[in-house]
């Protein structure tokens, strides 16, 4: 079998193409579980389809400001908790669209499940103050921080 793909000349076609468009998953059906589920017990298997769900932490000069896209989702599917020693945590859910006997599904690949993200905060956050948006699908969480004392500044006279 050639491991060139046939768009650059491969003519027969009734080789396995390992360059398809496709991706193919070998483990998908394997009944084991996830090796996340083995080590944090709050994760499943269906948690597994939005395990990827991308938050960025940036932080300014004034707070800890988290983003995530949850495209999709409505503020009542999502949770924004803080826990035990300063962890903020994200987490919600995304439900499977209801099938009809009568519809004929030709791909599905919009993810669906839960979702769950912790985040231990610096001794600086405010943890009382926390606040949370949701807007076209960006949940937007800040965490203000604790105002740093500036040393205070005291002018020496030089003489002489």
């Amino acid at each position: 079998m050639s491991l060139i793909p046939h768009f650059f000349g491969n003519r027969r076609s009734n080789n396995v193409d390992p360059f398809a468009l496709d991706v193919w998953d070998p483990f998908k059906d394997f009944p084991f579980p996830s090796s996340l589920s083995t080590y944090f017990p709050e994760f499943s298997r269906e948690t597994s389809a939005f395990v990827n769900t991308r938050i960025d932490w940036k932080e300014t000069p004034e707070a800890h400001v988290f983003k995530a896209d949850l495209p999709g989702l409505n503020k009542e599917e999502v949770k924004v908790e803080v826990e035990g020693d300063r962890v903020l945590q994200i987490s919600g859910e995304r439900s499977v669209e209801k099938e009809d006997k009568n519809d004929a599904w030709h791909r599905v690949e919009r993810s669906s499940g839960k979702f769950l993200r912790r985040f231990r905060l610096p001794e600086n956050a405010k943890m009382d103050q926390i606040k949370a948006a949701m807007e076209n699908g960006v949940l937007t969480v800040t965490v203000p921080k604790v105002e740093e004392k500036k040393p205070d500044v005291k002018a020496i006279e030089i003489s002489g």
